[in-house]
């Protein structure tokens, strides 16, 4: 009787602390709820976001000035940063720089569309049909390993010098990128969701659209962005080998026109216009998208 009426006298300030830690909890809870995903002031963009990279560009350009007046190597090996700018002005005036960088742009964003189009079917069916699992997947593995200028001169020789010559050599090198991306996805969705689905009638193609992909879409975006890499390379090392009149000036065919023409100068600007498309396309599309993914799932707040 004792225990029991101690028990019934701590039962009351016994209640009293657990709504008070409900309390707190609830608060903990409201506190992260209230944390502020909006966009973050300009200001504060501009420091976080803009000033770094501004700053090393501005540090490499100083190095490489001192570089130069250091004569650490011959003008005609090293040109000065001023030179490299002229060579910018004189395509500029020429109407040349736009045609060079749209030329290599355009290929590249139409042949990782086809390989978009390509490997996430190839994906899905990688990932959900165990049979071709086991028979595509070790060589889907192995492609993605192979360097893509590998593809290059049986790509000429099957397709002669052609645009097509491009846009298979991207395939080859994106497409894998792709579908491993997606396989790696599908395979990190726990099985929780999948049964969940089921009982909710989510299955089939159902199924693959409202459950599957959502939950795989880290994994998804991470195989796009690295297969995005993969054809900018592919096509950079195609334009740089496969070369013809009719086939137009993109920035791979420019590098090899700088070194054919001893001008460190073009080749100084075709290897910055590389860097800063495939940055401008990170920035722009990929980078975007990645925070859209993190966001949606709680990932991602202003600090």
């Amino acid at each position: 009787m004792g225990s029991t009426e101690t028990k019934g006298d701590a039962g009351p300030g016994q209640n009293v602390k657990d709504s008070d830690d409900l309390a707190g909890l609830e608060a903990g809870l409201d506190a992260l709820d209230s944390v502020q995903t909006g966009r973050p002031p300009l200001r504060q963009v501009l420091v976080q976001k803009v000033l770094p990279p501004v700053i090393a560009v501005a540090l490499t350009l100083v190095v490489w000035q001192l570089l130069v007046w250091a004569e650490v190597a011959p003008t005609y090996k090293l040109p000065a940063p001023s030179t490299v700018w002229d060579e910018v002005q004189s395509a500029w005036l020429h109407g040349t720089l736009l045609e060079y960088i749209w030329t290599s742009v355009s290929r590249g964003l139409l042949g990782f569309l086809l390989a978009l189009l390509i490997g996430t079917p190839l994906g899905l069916l990688v990932a959900r049909v165990r049979i071709i699992r086991a028979a595509l997947g070790p060589i889907l593995s192995g492609l993605q390993s192979l360097p893509s200028v590998a593809w290059v001169p049986p790509a000429v020789v099957w397709l002669g010098l052609e645009p097509s010559v491009m846009y298979t050599v991207i395939l080859l090198g994106a497409v894998p990128s792709i579908a491993n991306g997606l396989v790696s996805g599908i395979d990190q969705v726990p099985p929780l969701f999948l049964r969940a689905g089921r009982t909710l009638g989510a299955t089939g193609l159902k199924g693959t659209w409202h459950i599957v992909m959502p939950a795989a879409l880290p994994g998804y975006v991470a195989g796009l962005k690295q297969g995005w890499a993969f054809s900018w390379r592919s096509l950079m090392a195609a334009e740089i080998i496969a070369k013809a009149p009719d086939m137009g000036m993109g920035l791979g065919q420019l590098l090899e026109a700088g070194r054919t023409n001893s001008s460190m100068s073009q080749v100084f600007l075709a290897i910055f216009l590389i860097l800063i498309v495939g940055i401008a396309i990170d920035l722009l599309i990929f980078s975007p998208l990645e925070r859209w993914v993190l966001r949606s799932r709680g990932l991602l707040v202003s600090r």
